[in-house]
């Protein structure tokens, strides 16, 4: 299953030389991740209500061309590795308008119960493991 997830860009987002400040990318990977999770029938509410929680280790962005304000952006999501206590989630993000790729980037995470310990969905949770092991199949 491709997810796809649509963003127009606002004028606040962008710099003094009227381009996306690169900061807000994370945001952007932080939106899609939390629309994905709601599209594959995981919304963040429903695994904290579980107790989980999946903060983020790590984040990494190769910046390719530049979007200003109005330009839609399309960013599309991928599970690249899961163990169970880690997922590295792939993005791509393209100018809606012209193909052209804008960023490649990634970030690292790990479940947590509600106190931060590390946890093991495959062991604890494995409707939620099955679920993120198949979204790594389809990815």
């Amino acid at each position: 299953m491709n997810f796809i997830f649509e963003r127009k860009i606002n004028y606040y987002e962008t710099d003094k030389m009227g381009v996306v400040h690169h900061s807000n990318y994370i945001r952007y990977l932080e939106e899609t991740r939390c629309a994905w999770l709601d599209n594959v029938g995981m919304p963040f509410s429903l695994l904290e209500d579980n107790g989980i929680t999946i903060p983020v280790l790590g984040v990494n962005c190769e910046y390719k061309n530049h979007v200003t304000f109005n330009d839609v952006i399309l960013v599309k999501v991928f599970v690249k590795e899961y163990t169970g206590v880690r997922m590295t989630v792939g993005y791509e993000v393209k100018n809606k308008e012209n193909d052209k790729l804008v960023l490649i980037g990634k970030t690292k995470h790990c479940f947590t119960d509600k106190n931060l310990r590390p946890i093991n969905l495959k062991k604890h949770f494995p409707e939620f493991s099955n679920k993120f092991e198949s979204l790594v199949k389809e990815g």
